[in-house]
């Protein structure tokens, strides 16, 4: 199955599964400098204090705290990724993937940075996240009626469905703080920016004056 991926899609997993056997073994304070920090303060990981710094952007996507982090992730790239890769082509789905990625560490960024600003520890965010919860939107946006199941708890549903819900689910922790050490409006991020990119691939507002799309455009 694995060797039947295609070519982006194997290089995230393979590439991601690296960098967490590494943070094992090195230890997180190596990697200090890759994970996305506020601006305005410094933080400490082992002894090791960093800041924000642009790449970070990119490279907090490639860390975890956890197997289960990491393992969560991973199944989820694997689940919405192949598809969409098969459906978009290699350019488009790494575009989209750190697109979201991207947006994600933005928004992450502006809330990490109001919170330091009103007192707050400035901490990092780690994680692929925010570029899958914008494979999950894409995924109920292209494939609307395709069925999944969720793993906790085993309940099949609409694509459509399962993005309302998981949507609706991070809003209200995001702005309720009823799951502290998560990135909430990072993984909000990543599917804003992935429904806006999509947006734009098919000229629709705020991108184009929308109508119906014509034979052979983006789908």
């Amino acid at each position: 199955m694995f060797s039947n991926l295609p070519p982006v899609t194997k290089a995230l997993l393979i590439a991601n599964g690296i960098v967490f056997v590494l943070q094992w073994l090195l230890g997180d304070g190596t990697f200090a400098a890759f994970m996305l920090w506020p601006l305005g303060g410094d933080g400490g990981v082992e002894s090791m204090a960093t800041t924000f710094l642009p790449w970070q952007l990119v490279t907090y996507s490639f860390l975890h705290g956890s197997f289960a982090h990491v393992g969560f992730n991973m199944l989820a790239l694997l689940m919405f990724g192949a598809p969409l890769e098969y459906t978009w082509g290699n350019r488009r789905f790494l575009t989209y993937y750190f697109t979201c990625v991207a947006g994600a560490g933005l928004c992450q960024l502006a809330v990490g940075t109001w919170a330091v600003m009103q007192g707050g520890f400035a901490y990092p965010t780690i994680g692929a996240s925010g570029g899958v919860f914008g494979l999950l939107l894409a995924y109920g946006m292209l494939f609307p009626h395709q069925r999944v199941m969720l793993l906790i708890p085993p309940i099949p549903m609409k694509a459509r469905t399962l993005v309302i819900v998981y949507g609706a689910i991070e809003l209200l922790l995001g702005f309720s703080g009823l799951q502290p050490g998560v990135a909430h409006f990072a993984h909000l991020g990543g599917m804003l920016f992935g429904w806006l990119l999509i947006r734009y691939w098919r000229g629709q507002p705020p991108f184009g004056r929308g109508g119906p799309r014509r034979r052979g455009t983006f789908r």
